[in-house]
């Protein structure tokens, strides 16, 4: 067993917890991107898109960046995002002080589509429940 460098540990609780940093450098990408693709990007094809949570690696090394749009405009952003993606990324280097970028990985967020879908379906029974009133 190996022997600690200090007498003073955290409780095991506390020592199991998930790491902060990645939370953090997962927002700030989130912002950076998002104010990028409102001022910055001047591609036709990602004006409708939003950008809705990042996902980092525990390493810095990956970001998963989750985004939505008009369901019909998904694929039009996704390559909008795929061609724009080494702008953005060196972008981040000169506002993200930090000795690796992350390597951007683009995803539809399909969450928005699925409470979309709940909405409709509440609405719906809503309806039904005041015509039968």
């Amino acid at each position: 067993m190996p022997k600690n460098k200090s007498r003073y540990s955290l409780p095991q609780e506390l020592a199991a917890s998930p790491k902060r940093r990645p939370a953090r450098v997962a927002d700030m990408i989130r912002n950076v991107i998002a104010s990028l693709l409102l001022f910055g990007v001047k591609d036709p094809r990602v004006q409708n898109v939003t950008i809705v949570r990042a996902r980092v690696t525990d390493d810095l090394r990956m970001a998963r960046i989750f985004f939505s749009c008009p369901l019909e405009q998904a694929d039009e952003a996704m390559a909008g995002l795929s061609s724009a993606r080494g702008f953005i990324r060196s972008h981040l280097a000169k506002e993200i002080k930090m000795r690796y970028v992350p390597e951007l990985i683009f995803e539809y967020d399909t969450n928005q589509d699925k409470s979309d879908h709940l909405n409709a379906i509440f609405e719906e029974i809503k309806k039904k429940n005041e015509s039968t009133s």
